[in-house]
């Protein structure tokens, strides 16, 4: 990931949410990059528990 100076951060400095289904931790991927503010579940499976 890169912050907004365009410099790569290290993944321990990744953000992360709590799952809204299972109140799990989860981090930042890459495919979630354009939507990460959108994302309110760590996987399809808690997705489909809502």
């Amino acid at each position: 990931m890169k912050n907004k100076s365009g410099k790569v951060v290290s993944k321990a400095y990744l953000p992360s949410k709590l799952c809204a289904s299972c109140h799990r931790p989860f981090s930042w991927r890459k495919k979630w990059e354009k939507c990460w503010e959108e994302v309110k579940y760590c996987s399809e499976r808690c997705r489909n528990m809502k």
